[in-house]
């Protein structure tokens, strides 16, 4: 199925996010990954009468954070309310959420596709905790089974909402791809889809363009990558379009994405807010978020990285391009900034960091956190060929060796004799020698046939193990051979 043209998408994202605290929202069990099941438990997460919940400081500040980020005003005053459904893995029957009084609300997000800016809108940025995970064995109601893990009961969630502003599957994976990046920034998650840290949900609808009216809407849920994502929503955009053209009516419901088979397929009816039944928690008292302390958060936080690419093209002269590589993590980020204030050459500093550096990374499978490599040595081998020490040739020899033993460039350099040769006396000796021994050359050249001038520039480097320095060996060569 291909959608047509005459019909729009209209998406929006509801993306589940676990903080990264040492703690669950509600208790003092471990936020952790990969215990043993329903290890990591007690009376609050697994629903037990009469146990209570109290707030996570840290979960409220993580939120907060996340509020700022997102462009989002912070509510002096939110609510925590129940929200009720059954699931064999919820074994409260409700679920810790907020509904009309969320912590956060009225941000954006500015994303670029095809070159084309956008802002897409954050409705809501709100605290809840997770429930519990249901694994399935067998194929046949002879042998089927459904394990409960309750260790995720209660680990610590905010769920983004989107404004209905995306309009295609590109502009949601660049949106996607924008509020990972920003949300690792802050260290509000690691964002960890393989662990289920970052989790999606899609509402889509299809109308015809120029209409005001929204469709009706099905939601996907559960797309844990950001591949699965645009696939489901290409799928699902031209399945609706499909539906409409052939004068069929969608239907408002849950779907599930099947990767083996690219198609979203029925789940169940699409819930309403009344559906949960929502009501202020009473076990829970409203949260209060002083001006003082979301300053204090504020002040806390690292530059974002629109910011950071906007500075990297504006102080440092970089591409665009060049900007969006260099700003995809925090910690690269960092790297090429530390590189490039010890050599005082940011375009050296980046085309080294995305070039020679994240080669080496990736062929030794590491990333920039584990480079042996230190940031400051980069910038002194890079100050080295700056101040003519070395040539260019003999820095990509010194940095492999960098690589493989962490040393600084200065010692590798003065221990192998690796000084790049300007003296010129010493320079004309070589010179001679070579044009000695290549007659044959030397005529060919003062024949016309410049081109020759090369093959003596590399039989002098080979001659000085490539310590001669270039553009000294360039003036000698044609002054002699004048």
């Amino acid at each position: 199925m291909t959608a047509t043209t005459s019909y729009e998408p209209v998406i929006g994202l509801e993306v589940h996010v676990q903080l990264s605290t040492r703690t669950k929202i509600f208790c003092g069990c471990p936020n952790g990954f990969g215990a043993p099941p329903n290890t990591n438990v007690c009376p609050v997460c697994l629903g037990l009468p009469g146990a209570l919940p109290v707030l996570n400081r840290q979960v409220v500040e993580l939120a907060i954070r996340a509020g700022l980020a997102l462009n989002c005003r912070i509510r002096p005053v939110s609510r925590l309310a129940r929200k009720n459904y059954f699931y064999p893995d919820l074994p409260r029957g409700y679920q810790i959420s907020q509904y009309d009084e969320p912590l956060a609300e009225h941000g954006w997000v500015d994303i670029r596709v095809n070159g084309k800016a956008r802002r897409i809108g954050v409705t809501r940025v709100h605290l809840e905790d997770d429930a519990g995970k249901s694994l399935h064995e067998g194929f046949h109601d002879s042998d089927r089974y459904t394990y409960v893990d309750l260790n995720r009961s209660g680990a610590p969630l905010i769920e983004i909402v989107s404004e209905p502003d995306l309009r295609s599957s590109e502009e949601a994976y660049a949106y996607l791809t924008e509020l990972k990046q920003i949300l690792q920034y802050v260290e509000v998650s690691t964002c960890d889809m393989e662990k289920g840290h970052l989790r999606c949900d899609a509402n889509v609808s299809v109308r015809l363009r120029g209409e005001e009216k929204l469709g009706t809407k099905a939601e996907v849920k559960n797309l844990n990558s950001f591949r699965f994502l645009k696939m489901a929503l290409d799928y699902e955009i031209a399945r609706q379009t499909d539906l409409i053209e052939k004068g069929g009516k969608v239907t408002q419901e849950t779907r599930l994405y099947d990767p083996d088979s690219g198609e979203t397929v029925g789940m169940r009816s699409k819930e309403h807010a009344h559906d949960y039944r929502y009501f202020p928690d009473p076990d829970l008292a409203p949260l209060v978020v002083s001006e003082e302390w979301r300053e204090r958060v504020r002040a806390g936080m690292p530059e974002l990285p629109a910011v950071k690419r906007a500075r990297f093209t504006g102080e440092f002269g970089l591409r665009e391009y060049d900007a969006e590589v260099l700003t995809q993590s925090r910690a690269l980020s960092e790297y090429f900034e530390e590189t490039a204030r010890v050599c005082g050459d940011p375009r050296s500093a980046a085309n080294w960091v995305m070039g020679d550096l994240a080669g080496a990374l990736k062929a030794a499978g590491k990333e920039i956190e584990e480079s042996p490599v230190t940031a400051v040595h980069l910038g002194e081998l890079l100050t080295l060929v700056v101040k003519g020490e070395i040539s260019g040739k003999l820095a990509k020899e010194v940095f492999a060796r960098m690589f493989e033993s962490g040393e600084a460039p200065a010692a590798i350099v003065e221990r192998e004799g690796l000084k790049q040769i300007s003296d010129r006396s010493a320079l004309e000796k070589v010179v001679d020698e070579v044009l000695a021994a290549n007659p044959r050359q030397v005529e060919q050249y003062r024949g016309g046939k410049s081109t020759v001038l090369g093959f003596f520039v590399g039989q002098v480097m080979k001659a000085t193990r490539g310590q001669a320095n270039p553009a000294a060996v360039n003036e000698i060569l044609k002054s002699r051979l004048g």
